[in-house]
């Protein structure tokens, strides 16, 4: 963690060089799919929560609100889902692995380092 940014610097570095040594050997058409999909999947997976705390949090204070954000969020998903539907199956193969490896490592790193672990609360 890096104390002036307080941002996860190191993890940072190892993504950005794994991801770099992986880009530097595949296919660059490959590449590109995979940071597509993977993009259009945050803008919708964004755009679901944004409509999802407009409903359930319809008061709460904000410094941006999203003008019609049933229009803006329908479009969103619907835009970019046709996208991302839209790229070869492979892709979906490689994004699916790619989610599942990353969902692993999530879990792995959260059971041992979460501040809410019962565990590690008691020693």
């Amino acid at each position: 963690m890096s104390k002036k940014f307080k941002t996860p610097a190191y993890s940072t570095v190892v993504v950005g060089l794994l991801v770099g040594l992986l880009a530097g050997f595949m296919d660059i058409g490959a590449v590109a799919e995979l940071t597509n999909i993977g993009t259009l999947f945050a803008f919708v997976l964004v755009a679901i929560g944004v409509w999802i705390l407009r409903v359930q949090q319809p008061d709460r204070v904000r410094k941006f609100r999203v003008p019609a954000y049933k229009f803006v969020c329908s479009g969103a998903i619907i835009v970019c889902g046709y996208l991302m539907f839209s790229l070869p199956w492979i892709t979906w193969l490689r994004f699916i692995i790619w989610m599942a490896i990353g969902i692993v490592v999530y879990f792995i790193y959260s059971k041992r380092h979460s501040v809410l672990n019962d565990d590690e609360q008691n020693l």
